[in-house]
């Protein structure tokens, strides 16, 4: 059942809907190969969605500074409000789940991004617009923790494949709303609020697999439980693996985690803020400036199906975290040095380093052994690690009001991939937060 977060299950699909004290249906083939495609097709339309809230804001955040009379330091701000809203609602994810059950919290996550997303163009003040992008937010703050445990709930024996192919499908969200947003904002008269107001509908087709499967949910619960028998055993269930989860705060490889996926977030958040306006404040056209992002972007769809493979057939991480941080540094030099004459080369270099993102959602599958394990360490190391993101977009946009240039601010950039490079090596060694706890 989709509502059972906390119990370990067998990888085949069709015995998930079954309580663990009762034998195990059997389901014919048919609807096993049915529940399975729309497991996969609700992770890859939510993974869709987790992106295109920021991206095509960064897109179009000169124009929204403008429509809404926004300061650099206010707009830092904005562009900050997604790591602040990641770190307060993640951290909520697992209770939700515990008592919703996932597939609940997600469709509910889909619903919240779409309402968000639809009012937030329409709004007059910069209260208003930040309220609305808050909502959308604090769905995809929720679906971003529950993603992992999904994975390794119903598909624990393809935690790599099934990881790469919801990081793909997030990447590709991520890269057609910052390539498509401008051209259809052009398209539509040059009015921002449209632009903005599109990705609602996208948003809205995300949460029918995710009614589909509550519905199967609830129909496979009265069937299997006789009408609610059977509630006080999952309940127990749930509080017997409740006690047995892992204190977090006790685990160093948990804190490693949850830091470098702060830094990476770090970086990618303010390379979705801020990159275009580097580009365009280094002569680059506005259109040209949102398809150098979507290049940044765009990295994350092969890499992020290849990446998570490749992490799980390693027992050391290690490497890939310095290789992917190498390129980072490398970008952030070029931008330094020559942002508009290397553009791409530099778009391309961040793109990959970016593909740090997958990477920490794959170690957070690896570091635990256990269904709690999992739930734990995602929300622990997803709200630390957003909540450790929050200053970066700020103080980039605080560094580039008060210097009037992107030296200083690019500087920090780079600065910060060195830590990251070492937490991320200490994240990747063979060890469980059990182990350690």
């Amino acid at each position: 059942m989709l509502d059972e977060t906390t119990t370990p299950l067998p990888p085949r699909e069709d015995v998930a809907s079954a309580p663990a004290d009762s034998p195990a249906p059997a389901p014919s083939p048919g609807r096993t190969v049915w529940l399975t495609r729309l497991l996969v097709v609700g992770l890859v339309l939510a993974a869709v969605n987790l992106r295109p809230a920021i991206t095509s804001l960064g897109a179009l955040l000169e124009d929204v500074r403008d429509g809404l009379h926004m300061s650099g330091s206010v707009a830092g701000v904005l562009t900050s409000v997604p790591a602040l809203c990641f770190a307060v609602f993640g951290v909520t994810a697992p209770r939700l789940a515990r008592r919703f059950g996932p597939g609940a919290v997600v469709c509910a996550g889909m619903v919240a991004i779409t309402a968000g997303l639809l009012i937030r163009p329409f709004t007059n003040g910069t209260a208003a617009f930040l309220a609305a992008s808050a909502l959308a937010l604090m769905g995809i703050a929720v679906s971003n923790v529950l993603m992992p445990v999904i994975v390794k709930r119903y598909f624990p024996d393809r935690v790599g494949t099934m990881t790469g192919l919801y990081s793909m499908s997030l990447s590709a969200g991520t890269a057609v709303a910052a390539a498509a947003t401008v051209p259809m904002t052009g398209a539509l008269g040059g009015s921002w609020r449209l632009g903005l107001g599109l990705w609602a509908g996208v948003a809205a087709v995300a949460v029918l697999p995710w009614v589909a499967l509550l519905v199967r949910d609830r129909r496979s619960a009265v069937t299997t439980t006789g009408h609610g028998e059977g509630e006080g055993e999952g309940e127990g269930e749930r509080t017997s693996a409740r006690a047995s989860a892992p204190r977090i705060a006790r685990s160093r490889t948990a804190w490693a985690l949850g830091t470098f996926f702060g830094l990476q977030a770090t970086g990618a958040y303010i390379t979705m803020g801020w990159m275009p306006q580097i580009f365009r404040d280094a002569g680059v056209p506005a259109g040209t400036a949102g398809l150098l992002l979507a290049v940044t972007m765009v990295m994350g769809v092969p890499l992020a199906f290849v990446i998570p493979r490749l992490a799980t057939r390693m027992r050391n991480q290690g490497p890939i975290v310095v290789a992917l941080g190498a390129c980072g540094l490398t970008g952030y030099a070029g931008l330094f040095l020559a942002p508009a004459a290397g553009a791409w080369l530099w778009a391309l270099l961040l793109g990959i380093s970016n593909c740090a993102f997958p990477l920490a959602l794959t170690m957070i599958g690896m570091r635990a052994r256990t269904g709690p394990g999992v739930v734990r360490l995602s929300a622990f190391a997803q709200s630390t690690g957003y909540l450790i993101s929050i200053p970066g977009p700020l103080l980039v946009g605080v560094l580039y009001q008060h210097s009037g240039g992107w030296e200083l601010p690019i500087t920090l950039m780079a600065g910060l991939m060195v830590p990251q490079i070492v937490l991320g090596v200490v994240a990747g060694r063979d060890r469980t937060i059990e182990d350690e706890c």
